[in-house]
């Protein structure tokens, strides 16, 4: 089913999310109508509060860019293969690598893209849907997209990452979205 997105401006998106566990009820459900959502919303990555549930769950699939983009670009991912994974419970054991600057959307914030530095490397310790833990270390774009939506679950948005003369630059189009005056091309639930 293919659920709405809660746009900015909702208390929820800043909520630091609770774990859950693997009698979470529905769970399967939940993450079968993430990946529809995050699909349906032409998106890389959806978080959970992102459709109004405040557990530590995202979905990511990165392996669409990469189908997308031409043989001779694939230099820039430097040897990186995408993926499709589920984050339960994610804790982020460290960052590395050289900072790096890339354009940065959110499906609760559409239509709104900024420029945000994010460390090019992280190791995260996670549950998947089958409540296995891994530990994992990904560079560039699935670092990128994973703490994008690590972000989510610690009641954080890529704009808290611009400079706030930027920010305050880009208020009434922040307020805008909050407002509902905004068309997404997807179903949306609005705060207001």
């Amino acid at each position: 089913m293919i659920l709405p997105i809660v746009a900015y401006g909702n208390p929820i998106l800043r909520k630091v999310c609770n774990d859950i566990n693997s009698t979470y009820p529905d769970l399967t459900k939940l993450i079968e109508d993430m990946w529809e959502t995050m699909y349906n919303s032409h998106g890389m990555g959806l978080a959970a509060p992102q459709i109004n549930k405040d557990i530590r769950v995202f979905v990511i699939d990165t392996i669409q860019v990469y189908e997308k983009t031409e043989e001779d670009d694939m230099a820039q991912f430097d040897g990186e293969q995408g993926m499709k994974k589920v984050f339960i419970n994610a804790r982020i054991i460290s960052l590395n690598g050289t900072p790096w600057s890339c354009e940065e959307g959110c499906l609760s914030l559409p239509g709104f893209r900024e420029e945000v530095s994010r460390e090019s490397t992280l190791t995260i310790e996670y549950v998947n849907e089958n409540f296995e833990t891994i530990t994992e270390t990904h560079k560039g774009l699935n670092a990128r997209v994973i703490l994008h939506e690590y972000d989510h679950i610690d009641g954080k948005l890529f704009i808290d990452r611009i400079p706030p003369f930027r920010k305050k630059l880009l208020k009434k189009k922040l307020d805008d979205i909050t407002d509902g005056r905004v068309k997404a091309g997807y179903k949306m639930v609005f705060f207001k």
